[in-house]
């Protein structure tokens, strides 16, 4: 099956346990790839976090993980040929409410933020 789209994930998330994602981005600004993939329709990406909880998006680690989630974002959708568009919440409760959707700004223009 073709991969087409991006699944993201919180660290608070359940279904995560240390397993269950494609990509963590650590809020040291460190991304870890999985030795194996998770899922043959989408990939998964975790954001090192809670976001069930407010943050502030001024914080400088989080601005670091969304410019970097951005970035992979672009060289996924590239790499497996599908829109960077195709984004999704794991679920109603993970990423979190107060996950920064409207920081994760992907321009046609740049290709990235």
């Amino acid at each position: 099956m073709q991969v087409t789209g991006i699944i993201i994930h919180d660290s608070a998330c359940s279904s995560i346990n240390g397993k269950g994602y494609d990509f963590y981005i650590s809020k040291s600004g460190s991304i870890f790839p999985a030795s194996d993939r998770t899922d043959s329709e989408y990939i998964h990406i975790c954001v090192e976090g809670d976001f069930a909880k407010p943050h502030t998006v001024s914080v400088p680690e989080l601005k670091e993980q969304i410019f970097l989630l951005s970035k992979l974002i672009v060289r996924v959708s590239e790499s497996f040929g599908f829109s960077h568009e195709r984004i999704f919440p794991h679920g109603h409760r993970c990423p979190g409410k107060y996950f920064p959707w409207a920081e994760l700004v992907i321009s046609d223009n740049d290709r990235y933020h």
